[in-house]
């Protein structure tokens, strides 16, 4: 009797612990300075590299800090300092396309994105929003920086910037500013830049971010490093470590172009 409710006590704590990795969607690929992660009222602890987390947890980055974030399809998310990020849906299998779902919100400060294996084949179901808009992102890689208005700049790809206003599709090379969600996007030149954009962009440019190669059905991405238990927050357990690093800086190409749909 004993025997039985121990090994259904052991059976119901590796069940939690697994399925609190399946939950987990992402892993805390590289961590410098102060980095907190928490879901919805709980209090944000500090996060590690090699921890997991799942849609739902907002990360914010303290001064002088960055946080590199890796998804299982690949997609990479780098936040500058003074900046709090926020995954609100995410769902990734190989297999099913068609359940492919990424949507993330920018509150403050500033990021860099490379899309992974659903950008590349679901472009329409990627999403960043931002207080102006709602930036679409088919298979880029992208940096936006909130200064209030909001600055884009486009090193590959193109993104689609829609609000209340109407679309605008910058690509690659391009550089845009949208000043509110009444407002139409708007290309610009590097010269209008205010210090604070450029000195992001140019942060955020020089981090070396390639597309990530994800595992299995949903498995965890590799370039994930470390292992352990999750410090709570909402960050869950730590999935087996995978050893593949972070490689190259995708440059920026062709010509600024934008284009307008009202």
């Amino acid at each position: 009797m004993l025997r039985s409710h121990a090994l259904s006590w052991a059976s119901g704590i590796w069940a939690y612990l697994f399925a609190s990795v399946a939950l987990a969607n992402g892993v805390f690929q590289g961590v410098t300075g102060e980095v907190k992660a928490g879901i919805g009222s709980e209090a944000p602890v500090d996060a590690s590299a090699g921890e997991r987390f799942r849609p739902g947890t907002t990360v914010t980055t303290g001064a002088n800090s960055r946080a590199v974030l890796r998804f299982d399809d690949g997609h990479a998310i780098v936040l500058h300092e003074n900046t709090e990020f926020r995954l609100t849906a995410y769902r990734f299998n190989r297999d099913r396309p068609q359940e492919d779902s990424f949507a993330a919100e920018l509150v403050k400060g500033a990021l860099r994105s490379v899309t992974g294996l659903i950008g590349q084949r679901s472009g329409n179901r990627v999403s960043l929003s931002v207080p102006q808009a709602t930036i679409g992102i088919r298979g880029a890689d992208f940096m936006v920086v909130l200064v209030n208005p909001a600055y884009v700049s486009v090193l590959k790809g193109a993104v689609g910037v829609t609000n209340a206003a109407g679309t605008v599709t910058f690509d690659a090379g391009a550089l845009g500013t949208v000043a509110a969600a009444t407002s139409l996007a708007a290309p610009i030149t590097a010269s209008a830049l205010p210090a604070e954009a450029s000195t992001a962009f140019n942060s955020l440019g020089n981090v070396a971010v390639g597309a990530g190669a994800s595992a299995g059905s949903g498995g965890a991405s590799a370039g994930a490093t470390g292992a352990g238990a999750a410090a709570g927050g909402g960050v869950s357990v730590t999935a087996a470590a995978v050893a593949a690093g972070i490689a190259g800086i995708a440059s920026a190409a062709g010509n600024s172009t934008a284009t307008a749909n009202h």
